[in-house]
């Protein structure tokens, strides 16, 4: 194990130290080795859909908006319809009186998956919107088939491990 020492001000050390006893951590490394690896993870993912735009993902959208304005209704309805290749399903919630909760899961390649949810995130009367990515590999076709009797291969998307 190796150890490096980091400075922190005072009030940035204090909200860290806060996170950490709201998040359960026993201490400071563990809460840093979850930072890095998450970190790490975002970048390579990044990284992973620049150098190969045919990289495969399932991802979740969700972002609140005012069911008052019809406006945005209409546009996020226009938005998921015109991508609806990466559309697989949606979830409404109702908030309260004013807003909604809308959880979007898209599947496709990377490139036009995250396209879209920025589209979406970007539209005016959008709030909050946070893209959840999961990159997944393609499984040949010649690797696996359901049916033995007909004997159909296919090939099936997983997460990267």
């Amino acid at each position: 194990m190796q150890r490096f020492t980091i400075s922190l001000d005072e009030d940035l050390a204090r909200q860290f130290d806060e996170l950490i006893a709201h998040k359960g951590y026993v201490n400071r490394s563990e809460a840093v080795r979850d930072l890095i690896r998450h970190g790490l993870g975002k970048a390579a993912l990044d990284d992973h859909a620049r150098k190969a735009a045919a990289t495969w993902c399932v991802a979740s959208l969700s972002y609140v908006y005012d069911h008052h304005d019809q406006t945005v209704t209409a546009r996020l309805l226009d938005v998921q319809h015109e991508h609806h290749d990466l559309v697989v399903s949606s979830l409404h919630t109702h908030l309260d009186h004013d807003h909604c909760l809308e959880t979007v899961v898209l599947r496709g390649k990377v490139v036009p998956v995250r396209a879209c949810a920025e589209q979406i995130i970007a539209l005016r009367g959008v709030r909050h919107g946070q893209l959840h990515l999961v990159p997944l590999e393609a499984v040949a076709a010649s690797q696996h088939s359901h049916n033995r009797r007909q004997g159909k291969a296919h090939g099936h998307l997983k997460p990267v491990n």
